[in-house]
């Protein structure tokens, strides 16, 4: 039979005081001694005793619950989500994630509404939408984004280093020789997209490449998008010999493109793309990219979080971690 887990007033009566005391030592808010709170979470211990975290307060008066926002099926969130929760738990936090059901959903007020009241602070992944958050942090409730939509944030951000990525991507695909470069943008909504597009195109101008306004091709970080963004530039009469595509999914997307023009990678045409998720490794043949430091990225804006939580500003708006090369087999030389 199951034993029944003891209840706060147990727990009192053992240790001999006030269940408001008990509560207290047991949700590490002030007005209890160093030597009463041991005592009081030893006999907690003993007795088989689960604090509620959604209860649990710091002194400042915030829980330990770290509300966090994101599109769960998005493949990009993943590891992201990881170094969060990972984080959160070194700290003593615990991750409560809401998933959107797509990028354009903004949280439902209810949502929103329960977050104000037990979360400590906020994590938004690529908020499309951010309204809410402004109400969020209206209530004195600290946020921090993963990506934004501003190039001047209201919130601490925090991302991979999109524009030098950029750069990397064309760098690499003009040392191996080619001239023509097709290029797939992302959302532009997002700061990080925007900041792909300016690196491809001063990448461009540097290396002294063709500027065909037609290799630049609309997307939306999406595979669909991806898949037709290609075929558009497929159909060109000087079709480039290379694309680079805003993300892994929209280079999944070019991908099948080619492969329905009858196209071989990479001997008939290269293709590159950004994020280096676990997919990029399983495509054929498997994806070269801009790998950006996603575990990093959740870890880096949970400590950011942290710091808020505790009444410490960041020295920045905006962290921006390195992003690198990890060239595998869908890049060569283009055919003479």
């Amino acid at each position: 039979m199951k034993k029944r887990a003891a209840t706060l007033a147990e727990i009192a009566k053992v240790a001999g005081v006030s269940r408001m005391t008990a509560s207290r030592a047991l949700n590490n808010q002030p007005g209890v001694s160093a030597e009463t709170r041991e005592d009081i979470l030893r006999i907690a211990d003993e007795m088989g005793y689960s604090v509620n975290p959604f209860a649990q307060k710091l002194s400042n008066g915030r829980s330990r619950i770290i509300g966090v926002m994101a599109e769960l099926h998005a493949p990009f969130t993943s590891d992201i989500v990881l170094g969060i929760s990972g984080a959160a738990k070194s700290a003593g936090y615990e991750a409560l994630v809401y998933s959107l059901p797509d990028r354009d959903s903004t949280a439902p007020s209810s949502v929103a509404s329960l977050l104000q009241q037990i979360a400590g602070g906020i994590i938004a992944i690529l908020p499309y939408e951010a309204s809410y958050l402004e109400q969020i942090a209206s209530e004195a409730l600290p946020v921090v984004t993963i990506d934004t939509l501003y190039d001047d944030p209201p919130f601490p951000s925090v991302d991979g280093d999109s524009y030098q990525g950029a750069r990397l991507a064309v760098r690499h695909l003009a040392d191996l020789g080619h001239r023509r470069i097709g290029f797939i943008s992302g959302d532009n909504r997002l700061r990080s997209a925007r900041e792909r597009l300016t690196g491809y195109r001063d990448a461009v101008a540097q290396f002294d490449l063709d500027r065909d306004p037609q290799l630049v091709v609309d997307g939306d970080f999406l595979q669909k998008s991806g898949f037709d963004a290609a075929k558009r530039l497929l159909a060109l009469k000087d079709r480039p010999t290379a694309i680079f595509a805003a993300n892994d999914i929209s280079a999944l997307g070019a991908s099948q493109a080619m492969r329905e023009k009858g196209l071989s990678i990479p001997e008939d045409m290269s293709l590159i793309g950004f994020d280096d998720i676990a997919i990029a490794q399983q495509m054929h043949p498997p994806l070269t990219t801009i790998r950006q430091p996603l575990r990093q990225i959740g870890r880096s804006a949970m400590n950011t979080l942290l710091a808020r939580i505790g009444g410490l500003d960041a020295p920045s708006n905006r962290i921006t971690l390195p992003t690198e090369l990890i060239v595998r087999q869908s890049t060569a030389a283009p055919r003479r």
